[in-house]
């Protein structure tokens, strides 16, 4: 989809405010999901005294700068990952809309990018990947992923969507059966979502977003072996590793695969 409705840095600048209200919303995601809580009601509260929120007090970022990060009713310091995750999620919007631009492609990847966020952090906290979040993913991407093929004319994509999601949640359902102490079924189940997207855009995006993820997590394991005094069985979770590299292989896949053939001689 092309547009002459606004340029592309307007276009950006837009989608990364709307990216702030997410964010803000995340944190509720964030907090709730986990403990079975309803993210609609009762509206947000005070994390240590339990008060409401005035409007006022809930403008992500600005309010955190303006109280100083101190709760307004109880003077009780409210944790700076609330504003962090508000800035990175409009920082995130903004950076997907720079690269996918005016297409009916960015429905489905800014949507990806919510849900990569906070499952991200989710599964970083609790080492779980809800069903709340992950089940209703799957037609959520399916709508998106439908519109934007339709609308581009390119129908057949779905097919190779179809395709990546059982390829990824078969691959990871076996590794989960060969080493059900290191993968999860959340894991499996991310998988299956994760694969409509990466199928969506290519085999290569497919390969190299599948592979990423295994490459990031040993990296980051020896990492946190060598300077954070963790041990082989230590629980680090997977589900993080699996998102930063899917989106690994969205935006580079095909490039990596093309420079890799080109460097042995096969393109």
């Amino acid at each position: 989809m092309t547009t002459d409705l606004l340029p592309l840095p307007v276009l950006v600048a837009v989608v990364a405010g709307f990216g702030l209200l997410i964010g803000s919303f995340l944190n509720v995601v964030i907090i709730r999901v986990p403990q079975g809580r309803s993210v609609v009601t009762p509206r947000s509260a005070c994390p240590t005294c339990d008060r409401p929120i005035s409007g006022f007090d809930n403008v992500p970022v600005f309010s955190w700068l303006v109280l100083r990060g101190r709760s307004r009713c109880c003077d009780e310091r409210i944790s700076a990952r609330y504003p962090v995750i508000e800035a990175f999620t409009a920082v995130v919007f903004g950076a997907v809309a720079a690269w996918a631009g005016w297409s009916w492609d960015l429905p489905a990847l800014l949507f990806l990018a919510a849900i990569s966020i906070a499952l991200a952090v989710i599964d970083y906290d609790v080492h779980r990947l809800p069903n709340a979040i992950v089940l209703p993913s799957y037609p959520v991407a399916a709508v998106l992923l439908t519109l934007a093929a339709l609308a581009d004319g390119e129908p057949g994509r779905l097919l190779s969507a179809a395709v990546g999601g059982i390829a990824l949640y078969a691959f990871y359902f076996v590794l989960m059966f060969i080493y059900p102490s290191g993968m999860g079924f959340g894991d499996v189940k991310l998988g299956g979502v994760l694969g409509l997207y990466l199928g969506f855009y290519g085999w290569e995006e497919a390969v190299v977003g599948g592979f990423a993820a295994f490459v990031i997590g040993a990296v980051v394991g020896l990492g946190a072996i060598a300077f954070a005094g963790a041990t082989r069985k230590s629980m680090i979770p997977f589900g993080p590793f699996m998102l930063v590299g899917a989106w690994l292989g969205l935006i580079w896949g095909a490039g990596l695969v093309d420079w890799y053939l080109r460097l042995n001689g096969l393109r």
